[in-house]
């Protein structure tokens, strides 16, 4: 470099986030935005989202959407990647959490909603990019599965089972992508403190805020880690939960509190 240049300034990465309005998206929002990213924020409630942008030091573009919109997330994606380029890491993170029951039938609509939001709402953040950061050769795929994902609790069908879905998902498409230079990577959380856990009649263990599993989750994905389990006591709970039998885990789960029903 010869004295009269000056060294340019690193291009700042480009971050996508769904479910970006409050809790954790919120937070990872505000962890990538400290870091000098530019965003696009996903989310259902336009006013929290500007309100939001408004509050970061960054570029952000805002997407009022339901992720159940694959044209319309398609769209968004279409105009983040026209304005900003093709993000460096695309996070799913909406989701929705309601207590089920398969013999009520007033909780067959709640099933269709958390299915289509939890599991559908993921492929759709992730189809737009996926041809483009192929094609650039690098880049993160990032989906909010749960620990509720790896067994079955009473009164959470729908949305155990839609994180399982999840998990499986993540898991296909990281080796469909295993060669493009893409990482895929399934973030496994056990208990966050958001809106969304509040109503939760039970006891949470090992719970923490959503500023600090934005902090880890960032560490993990900026790892390339392919899965993981956080914070690190949930770790070890889920490998026990994973292999206890089934007799053993009706035994333990059958008389829990139950996750409320709307």
């Amino acid at each position: 470099m010869s004295p009269m240049q000056t060294p340019q300034k690193p291009a700042a990465r480009r971050v996508f986030i769904t479910g970006a309005s409050s809790g954790l998206g919120e937070a990872l929002a505000r962890h990538y935005a400290a870091e000098g990213a530019v965003l696009g924020l996903v989310a259902r409630r336009e006013d929290m989202l500007q309100k939001l942008a408004a509050s970061l030091d960054t570029e952000c573009l805002v997407y009022a959407l339901d992720v159940r919109d694959s044209a319309g997330l398609k769209l968004a994606a279409e105009n983040f990647m026209a304005r900003l380029g093709v993000p460096d890491i695309v996070i799913a993170n909406a989701g929705i959490s309601q207590g089920t029951l398969t013999d009520q039938s007033d909780d067959l609509p709640a099933f269709q909603a958390v299915f289509d939001t939890n599991v559908l709402g993921m492929v759709h953040s992730f189809h737009p990019f996926v041809a483009a950061m192929c094609q650039a050769g690098h880049g993160s795929l990032v989906g909010i599965a749960s620990v509720a994902g790896l067994r079955g609790l009473p009164g959470s069908a729908a949305y155990c089972a839609s994180k399982a879905a999840a998990i499986s998902y993540l898991e296909s498409l990281r080796v469909e992508l295993d060669a493009s230079g893409v990482c895929v990577t399934t973030l496994c959380p056990g208990f966050i403190q958001t809106p969304m856990t509040a109503e939760n009649p039970y006891r949470m263990p090992f719970l923490i805020d959503a500023k600090t599993a934005a902090r880890k989750m960032a560490r993990i994905i900026e790892s390339q880690r392919r899965y993981a389990i956080l914070p690190w006591q949930m770790a070890i709970i889920g490998r026990i939960m994973q292999w206890l039998p089934p007799w053993a885990w009706d035994a333990l789960t059958r008389n829990l509190k139950r996750k409320l029903r709307h």
